[in-house]
């Protein structure tokens, strides 16, 4: 492969969300409100379960660990949009870009995890008795390495063979981040195959955690009917209702991304339905998790006061 063909692109352009500038600045602010909050309500989960003795079960390391990852998921692609709302080249260097594409493709972490949540639940509801037995720490430690191993090592190797490919023509992406049909787009000697393995893993990590999600939560449902007290309803549903919620947000707009055709959706809709995925999900989940979780209201009001003693008078 011709080395300099491959190096004659160093940077990359993403246009964004073009228009005038006082719609740029707009946007930044939003942005810039949005990401603070996603900071703040994942970073309150986080040290309210690291601070409070009573989370310290499967079912909140595994939110604090899916807290963190929203963290790490937003802070991939925002601060670098945020720079660019403001920016009149819009670059982004050819390592930066497949830095950010790498990192933004943790989003199949986000998938595993939401499955071993929807597996501790189930356990939880339909198996009360081995519950402890079955969910023990230590379990709890392997699954929660196995989500991020799976995360790191999905798309590792085809992001790998995407960066070797000649990027020599135009360096122009309408997009706000470095994403997969963007880039192959702009590659000199686009290979389909790559692309296609690249949706393919994808599409099968989607499609399978979603479907063992739904069985869990076909099982938990029968297990739900079967309890004739409405108190064991309610405690069923505030025990599942937030993760459904942040099941049906986060999979309804990957799949229209990774698992539809991509060439038949518009650059707008394409921009529209990432950002609302990364950015805007992210923002809602502290809040879904904590609305209706009395255990972890209680744990958010603790860690406030304890901020409040500890604060010189």
């Amino acid at each position: 492969m011709n080395k300099s063909a491959i190096s004659t692109v160093t940077q990359f352009i993403l246009l964004g969300f073009p228009g005038p500038w006082k719609i740029q600045i707009i946007l930044f602010l939003i942005i810039l409100l949005v990401y603070v909050l996603t900071l703040t309500g994942n970073m309150a989960i986080i040290c309210a379960v690291r601070w409070d003795h009573r989370l310290h079960t499967p079912m909140y390391v595994l939110l604090a660990n899916f807290s963190f990852l929203e963290i790490w998921y937003v802070t991939c692609t925002v601060p670098n949009m945020l720079v660019n709302f403001l920016s009149k080249t819009k670059t982004i260097s050819f390592s930066g870009c497949f830095t950010q594409f790498y990192f933004f493709s943790l989003g199949t972490t986000e998938c595993v995890f939401l499955c071993v949540m929807a597996y501790d639940r189930y356990l939880a509801i339909c198996r009360p008795l081995h519950y402890p037995s079955i969910m023990t720490g230590q379990l709890c430690a392997i699954l929660v390495c196995l989500c991020w191993l799976i995360g790191f090592l999905g798309h590792a190797i085809t992001i790998f063979f995407i960066s070797q490919l000649p990027f020599c023509g135009p360096n122009i992406i309408d997009h706000f981040l470095c994403d997969v049909d963007p880039l192959m787009a702009l590659s000199c000697a686009p290979t389909p195959i790559i692309e296609h393995v690249f949706h393919c893993v994808s599409s099968l990590i989607i499609v399978l955690t979603i479907s063992y999600i739904l069985g869990s939560y076909a099982l938990v449902l029968r297990a739900v009917l079967q309890v004739p007290s409405s108190a064991g309803w309610q405690k069923a549903f505030s025990t599942c209702g937030s993760h459904l919620v942040v099941v049906s947000l986060f999979y309804g707009t990957i799949m229209v991304m990774y698992v539809s055709p991509t060439s038949g959706n518009s650059v707008a809709m394409h921009k529209i339905i990432t950002l609302i995925y990364s950015v805007v999900t992210p923002v809602l989940n502290p809040l879904i998790y904590s609305l209706r979780n009395r255990e972890m209201k209680s744990a958010f009001r603790q860690v406030i006061c304890g901020m409040r003693i500890i604060q010189p008078s």
